[in-house]
């Protein structure tokens, strides 16, 4: 029976960056993984959507060469080259996980892990002992009832990373970043695309502006958009599905050869034996205090199975900050109100922090920035002027309570704003700072100025 001090159940982004991070500070760690080194996120979810979208980028400036004075005759695309790109991507820096455990002398057991008592994880015919588990199971696809996978017609995220065909009408259900990331890239491939939200507007969980200039967007681009629209039911038959919409009041139907479903995510607790060691689970996800740590001595539960938000970097840092403790250093919980959430569709949504709407919510007296993109010169330079960065402070204190930005490039702009509210910066220190011209960065200093009445180039 091997003896540990971490025991890891969970190869992901959390799973793995923990079982490092205790092996650096001396910990004896041993990782327990059923399928992929490197978890969902980077075998099934974040890394290879990025690689598709990639594609999907280049393919769309290609059709644009005109605009830079460029000539591209005959552009096309070869979808399973797409996919095989994507899938590489993926492999590659699966083994480099594998090379990264290995490297910091963490052992690795593959196989289903459960836990029959505090302390103990069993791994096939395998018992572990470990002074200490971190549960790092993550999360699956939510099917609704009727709406169910099968992978020809209706696909979840996983089908539609390595597709069976190129949809030529393709209806996407649910608008988080999921649904809106896969209608962005079958869309700019030419899917004729339908985006179904129940709620009232797309991107429901950014802020209002931000979203409705998003949509905006995807209108342009050819998408249709049905908010506080539901689907009801698919009839499934030979190379179609026929949708029921219920939208304004009465239900439609409408014809797709294939269907995305993404409306949210489910923990994958089960078969770890969790109701019988009495954790607490509230709607398949482990309930934990502010350190990951569950209501039993020992045991952590980090990313997609301890709950919102469902974030690979919120999951990775949980594992360092879990791992440190266990090592006895002191430690800083993670707040997920300073965790950047970021979109990849085009065009790229990021924000951080409360969105208008909820500082208002708040009772906060608010100032609020914001700064177009048409107003930048490298991002006319580029040819990407189609933008907007918004800022929100609080008007007593200075505080930044919140940023949020759509157009190009705005996933790598949005860690200046995450390091800005780490360090407690007000609107005094982002004036003072010298921004680099001409860099698309400008337009996050352009915003914060707006909200004082003082932008120069707007």
């Amino acid at each position: 029976m091997a003896t540990y001090d971490l025991i890891v159940i969970g190869a992901g982004p959390g799973g793995y960056v923990a079982a490092i991070r205790g092996a650096q500070l001396g910990l004896k760690v041993a990782i327990v993984e059923r399928e992929h080194l490197g978890g969902i996120c980077l075998n099934w979810g974040c890394i290879p959507t990025k690689a598709l979208l990639r594609s999907a980028e280049v393919f769309h400036l290609m059709q644009r060469a005109g605009e830079f004075g460029l000539k591209a005759d005959a552009i096309s695309y070869d979808l399973k080259a797409v996919v095989k790109r994507s899938r590489g991507v993926a492999s590659q820096l699966s083994a480099g996980v594998k090379h990264l455990l290995k490297k910091n002398k963490v052992d690795v057991v593959m196989g289903e892990a459960s836990i029959p008592a505090a302390g103990k994880v069993k791994v096939g015919k395998e018992t572990l002992t470990g002074k200490n588990i971190i549960i790092a199971t993550g999360a699956r696809a939510r099917e609704l009832p009727g709406l169910e996978a099968d992978g020809d017609l209706v696909w979840t995220y996983r089908h539609a990373l390595d597709p069976v065909r190129m949809p030529k009408k393709l209806l996407v259900i649910g608008s988080g970043a999921i649904g809106i990331e896969f209608a962005s890239f079958f869309n700019t491939l030419g899917a004729d695309t339908t985006v179904v939200e129940v709620m009232d507007r797309v991107l429901p969980v950014e802020d209002e502006e931000i979203a409705a200039f998003a949509k905006k967007q995807f209108v342009k681009q050819g998408m249709k958009i049905m908010e506080k629209s539901m689907v009801k039911k698919l009839d499934r038959s030979k190379g179609k599905v026929t949708a029921h919409i219920e939208t304004g009041g009465k239900t439609i139907t409408a014809e797709f050869d294939t269907v995305i479903s993404a409306v949210g995510i489910i923990g994958n607790t089960e078969g770890l034996g969790l109701e019988a060691l009495g954790l607490e689970i509230d709607r398949t996800h482990i309930v934990t205090d502010e350190y990951c740590a569950t209501k039993i001595s020992g045991i952590y539960a980090i990313g997609d199975i301890a709950g919102a938000p469902w974030l690979a970097h919120k999951a990775s840092h949980e594992g360092v900050m879990v791992a440190e403790k266990i090592a006895g250093q002191k430690v800083h919980p993670v707040k997920p109100e300073s965790i950047a959430g970021c979109t990849y569709c085009q065009p790229q949504i990021a924000s951080v922090g409360m969105t208008e709407a909820k500082a208002k919510e708040a009772g906060l007296d608010i100032k609020v920035g914001r700064f177009p993109f048409m107003g930048n010169g490298k991002a006319i330079a580029l040819g990407e002027a189609e933008g907007m960065v918004k800022t929100i402070f609080d008007a007593k204190t200075g505080e930044l309570l919140g940023a949020h930005m759509v157009g190009a490039e705005v996933t790598e702009l949005i860690q200046g704003y995450v390091i800005g509210r780490q360090l407690e910066t007000t609107e005094e220190d982002l004036f003072h700072t010298v921004f680099p011209h001409p860099t698309l960065s400008e337009m996050m200093h352009e915003s914060v100025l707006d909200a004082y009445g003082r932008a120069i180039h707007f």
